[in-house]
């Protein structure tokens, strides 16, 4: 009984040092970058915002990240970002055209394509 319940001591012991080591990102939506933080974050903006930013935070996560930007299910822009550190703050930038109101996201990928956080916006 002992050995199972030090076994199990050690198990749990373990999971958080193992998660803590998997790569983790957040997207925000936003009109501004400014001192490398997001402003103006929110989940609407009018047709006539002109350009917006998606804000990440990354942990963990080497080499590079990806930010694929969405309007209508329909990706319209994808840009590679350099990640140096192992955690890291990085955005992208998109110019919104009046036209293109309705549901948009952006995707935070990893090298490999997997989605490791997504900011879903609207364009009224």
């Amino acid at each position: 009984m002992r050995r199972a319940l030090l076994l199990l001591a050690l198990v749990l012991l373990a999971v958080p040092a193992l998660a803590a080591d998997q790569p983790a990102a957040t997207a925000q939506v936003c009109t501004a970058v400014k001192d490398r933080a997001p402003e103006g974050a929110a989940e609407k903006f009018p047709a006539s915002v002109g350009e917006l930013y998606c804000f990440s935070q990354l942990t963990n996560v080497t080499d590079r990240v990806a930010h694929v930007w969405f309007h209508a299910d329909r990706e319209v822009f994808r840009i590679e970002l350099p990640v140096k550190a192992a955690r890291w703050r990085t955005w992208s930038a998109k110019k919104i055209l009046p036209g293109t109101t309705g549901a948009w996201r952006v995707e935070v990928q990893d090298a490999a394509g997997k989605v490791l956080a997504v900011a879903k916006f609207t364009v009224e």
